[in-house]
């Protein structure tokens, strides 16, 4: 059996052991929060982190397409990015596939087998990690960017309120009566 085959005979409980070591990266108080409410409306993050992982399981074992991985990604970056972690606890959930892998094969008894598969893998996930890095990044310079121009509209506003500021009218300049036209 090779090691796609194996790996998405246990899909289910790799995505569910994934899911669970992403939780403990939240505080105490949100990862039951986050356990319990599994409709999407009432626990977007949950649902989205779950929903996002299962799809990047299926992407990594098919070959991973950055094209198609990118935007799965993003979900789930977006909402880390904008939570308080920091850049390497953000992307690290990742990692914890390979973790949740190695564990699975070990218990099977088939780690030795498929050693070279499983470093190709291992080498997509890298790749995956990097992506994210990268989505990350740009998550972060869009709050930046969105805090700097909030911080911008406010300034101007409380100046313009403390009558500090005044619109200059522009006008056209007066060519005729200018002393270099009429030099000629």
């Amino acid at each position: 059996m090779s090691l796609e085959e194996l790996l998405l005979e246990k899909k289910p409980i790799i995505v569910k052991r994934w899911f669970h070591l992403i939780l403990k990266t939240y505080p105490a108080d949100t990862v039951g929060f986050l356990k319990k409410q599994k409709n999407q409306f009432s626990n977007p993050v949950g649902h989205t982190i779950s929903h996002g992982i299962e799809e990047l399981f299926e992407e990594l074992l098919q070959g991973m397409n950055p094209v198609k991985i990118s935007p799965i990604l993003d979900t789930i970056i977006r909402i880390r990015a904008v939570q308080d972690f920091s850049p390497s606890q953000a992307i690290a959930f990742i990692f914890l596939l390979k973790k949740v892998i190695r564990e699975e094969l070990q218990r099977e008894g088939s780690e030795n087998r498929i050693s070279e598969d499983l470093s190709r893998l291992e080498s997509r996930i890298d790749e995956m990690a990097l992506l994210s890095f990268d989505i990350f990044m740009k998550c972060r310079e869009k709050i930046y960017e969105l805090k700097t121009n909030e911080m911008k509209n406010m300034t101007y506003g409380l100046l313009k309120r403390a009558n500090l500021i005044y619109e200059i009218q522009e006008e056209e300049p007066d060519l005729k009566s200018s002393n270099i036209i009429n030099s000629k």
